[in-house]
């Protein structure tokens, strides 16, 4: 029969402990972190490979003066095409404005109008609707150039656990995706991106949208990615 002394059983509960613990601490989630560059690269994968996504748009800290785009909802789809309901601030007044864009062409149905018409976005301070998931000018690009990009952390949306990655975008490329009042301005992201899926859920963009000097904020929750859309022209009056 084997015996231990006190200090015997001591060290033999201490070799247990270690071969308990040590498996545990190997398998730490911190060890397995996927790195910003590849969370962003399967993100923008996802946004090119997708037929259409739903959108959510909303907006913070907006000055009045001129068109101003301040939040909205709809659907772009490729080939370009969008359909949705946009709001627009004009003369410091809310107004939601129908929007369809398709083959290039976008149509408008203002408050109080019969039906829609032909219309320049830019007129209502906007851009093409329909270029949001363009591979060139869209969104893609606004993840493919996040620069001094850093991962903040996880996060629950609804059902999803999202990691959080903060970075800048040159404020040219925001101009020519969205608008920028001072394109020497970097304009600050926070991107939420699914972790299984790949998918980006929600971007915070903060810069001088509309004025030079002074930042605003949009907020732009993207879903139902790959969602069988029909958007057609519609009548013109």
């Amino acid at each position: 029969m084997r015996t231990f002394t006190r200090s015997g059983r001591l060290v033999a509960i201490a070799l247990t402990l270690t071969v308990l613990v040590a498996p545990a601490a190997c398998s730490d989630d911190d060890t397995a972190q996927e790195p910003p560059a590849e969370l962003l690269a399967r993100a923008k994968s996802a946004l090119d490979a997708t037929a259409s996504v739903h959108f959510r748009l909303s907006s913070t800290d907006v000055p009045g003066g001129g068109s101003r785009l301040i939040g909205g909802e709809g659907v772009a789809a490729r080939p370009p095409a969008f359909q949705g309901k946009l709001d627009v601030l004009i003369s410091g007044g809310k107004v939601s404005i129908e929007v369809i864009s398709i083959g290039g062409q976008v149509y408008a149905k203002l408050p109080f109008a019969a039906g829609f018409q032909k219309t320049d976005p830019e007129t209502l301070g906007l851009s093409d609707p329909a270029l949001l998931i363009d591979q060139r000018t869209g969104l893609s690009r606004l993840v493919a150039n996040l620069r001094n990009a850093r991962r903040v952390g996880e996060a629950r949306i609804d059902d999803e656990v999202v990691v959080q990655i903060d970075g800048d975008v040159d404020g040219q490329i925001v101009k020519e995706t969205l608008t920028s009042a001072d394109p020497a301005q970097p304009v600050k992201v926070k991107a939420y991106v699914v972790k299984d899926s790949g998918q980006l859920r929600r971007a915070v963009l903060t810069g001088p949208f509309f004025v030079k000097g002074t930042d605003s904020t949009y907020t732009l929750v993207l879903d139902r990615y790959g969602e069988k859309v029909s958007i057609s022209a519609p009548p013109v009056d």
